[in-house]
């Protein structure tokens, strides 16, 4: 389910957040009047509506535990056990919800290069902020949440050279946004508080930027910041290709379980000590057209300490996970595609296929399971950063799937030039599956043969199931389009008996039973 908890009231947005508009535009226009002269001043913005049906798959109320947690004991299986957001089940409701998402920006152009852009953002759920009663008539104010999207200032052509410099709060969006994108998901925005600077001349495009992901103004050294570079060269024939690299520093202090000094000291002399997560991705993207054929390979490489990720896997009856967790995976994406450019419809055909590197350390042993000095090993999977790239979307993926991969085939056609229309098959599999406690099946449940015995295992499953998609998008204006999707999954025992794929691994998919499931959704949006 999308993140975002809290939503504001239209009502509110006209009567109230357009003066805000107003008053940060004109503090940007007087802070730069010394030395520039506003010129040109546009508005702009985009409205987005979507409304979601999910069948067979979220567990309502919120996540169920699947396995108790004195079935697992000593094994090291994360910070939320094996509690899960999915039912896999006909019990009970479906899932349906409709969103809008609001985007309202001005840009205010001055001379000598200069200019100012400030963008409103607020996104919606209907029906949960509607202020009136109507049963007794009641009417209260609506709570809104509009918050400063983007407001940064960007200089152009510096020291006479093409270089851009943007400061302030901006999308950060790098080639399709495979690892870092402008959105969350297909109705939210995600921006940066950040320094960018971009070199852009003839072929080669190279951005290098700073942002604060997280401030602590009274602890030095810890906050969270995020940097990187990206560099395109697209001066070749058929051939345009990427080299990046991101890096992540998180100093945020974890939390210990010791009261007094001496017992942090004691701990840390035994090697009980968690340091600072840095978290390094090295990646290079090929991309091109020639004749009738399309082709895109993205490849990362990322590796650091992973001590944040460690300190979540405490063993059940623990109270330390993995202090020498690392970062240390790969990540794939392969699509090639052919046009018949001289056939009606103008069929395109394409093979696909991504893989997200990951592990499952969560078994142990016989002599794990006696040593009471036993040392857990965390389960780190690839993490995907910023996505919003969604790869089996009846499981909500929106870029929380790792530890898995996909091959699929499908075929584009384009019947009229505002009609396009789209199908895949697509075969998924979990990467390193989790093995249950050791059971016999009993009317479609797992029935657990020795609970106490927690190194006692079954041999997990990777298969998460085929399924079929299609979409159709039909453009009605330059400014209007329409988007009508749909997905069935069949699936399989790697999915619906648990494995951990959703949150860069760290998170159960098990349900209470095996059903298929299903997951359809449209979407408007308006540029304006």
């Amino acid at each position: 389910m999308d993140s975002m908890s809290q939503r504001f009231n239209g009502y509110a947005f006209v009567h109230g957040r357009v003066r805000l508009l107003c008053l940060a535009l004109l503090g940007v226009a007087f802070a730069l009047q010394a030395t520039a002269e506003l010129t040109q001043v546009q508005v702009g913005g985009e409205l987005r509506t979507r409304g979601r049906y999910y069948i067979n798959a979220w567990q309502p109320g919120g996540r169920a535990t699947r396995i108790p947690n004195e079935h697992l004991r000593g094994r090291p299986i994360g910070w939320r056990g094996t509690d899960s957001l999915f039912k896999w089940d006909s019990r009970g409701s479906d899932w349906t919800m409709y969103e809008t998402c609001l985007l309202l920006n001005v840009k205010a152009d001055f001379t000598d290069d200069v200019s100012a852009f400030i963008e409103l953002y607020d996104r919606f759920v209907w029906g949960t902020q509607f202020r009136s009663n109507y049963l007794t008539g009641e009417d209260r104010r609506g709570n809104g949440n509009v918050t400063m999207h983007q407001g940064y200032v960007e200089m152009r052509q510096l020291l006479d050279k093409p270089l851009r410099l943007r400061v302030g709060r901006q999308e950060l969006l790098f080639g399709r946004g495979w690892l870092v994108s402008n959105m969350l998901t297909p109705s939210q925005y995600i921006s940066h508080d950040a320094f960018r600077l971009t070199y852009d001349a003839n072929d080669l495009t190279v951005d290098a930027f700073a942002s604060k992901l997280a401030e602590n103004t009274f602890q030095d050294d810890s906050d969270i910041d995020f940097y990187g570079v990206y560099g395109t060269y697209s001066g070749l024939d058929a051939v345009n290709l990427s080299l990046y690299w991101f890096f992540v520093r998180d100093a945020t202090e974890i939390p210990r379980f010791e009261t007094t000094q001496l017992g942090r000291w004691v701990n840390t002399q035994l090697g009980y000590d968690y340091s600072s997560t840095k978290l390094h991705f090295l990646g290079t993207r090929l991309f091109g057209r020639s004749g009738g054929f399309d082709y895109d390979l993205e490849l990362a490489y990322q590796f650091g300490d992973a001590s944040h990720m460690g300190s979540l896997f405490r063993p059940v009856g623990s109270l330390f996970g993995d202090p020498s967790a690392r970062y240390d995976h790969w990540a794939a994406e392969l699509m090639i595609g052919y046009t018949f450019q001289d056939v009606a419809w103008q069929p395109r055909v394409y093979v696909h296929g991504v893989f997200f590197e990951g592990q499952d350390n969560r078994n142990i042993s016989f002599w794990d399971w006696m040593n009471p000095f036993y040392r857990p090993k965390a389960s780190v999977s690839f993490n995907r950063l910023f996505s919003d790239k969604n790869y089996m979307p009846t499981v909500n993926d929106n870029s929380w799937l790792s530890n898995f991969y996909q091959a699929n085939i499908g075929l584009e056609v384009q019947p009229t030039p505002k009609l396009r229309l789209h199908a895949h098959v697509a075969k998924n599999w979990v990467h390193k599956p989790f093995d249950p406690p050791k059971s016999i099946r009993f009317g479609g449940r797992r029935i657990p043969v020795a609970p106490a015995l927690s190194f006692w295992t079954d041999k997990g499953s990777n298969n998460i199931g085929w399924e079929v998609a299609a979409w159709a998008r039909y453009v009605y204006s330059d400014n209007l389009w329409f988007l009508l999707y749909g997905n069935y999954l069949w699936a399989g025992s790697g999915l619906t008996d648990g494995a951990f794929m959703h949150f860069y691994g760290t998170e159960f998919s098990g349900g209470s039973s095996d059903k298929n499931a299903g997951y359809v959704f449209w979407m408007a949006v308006l540029e304006f």
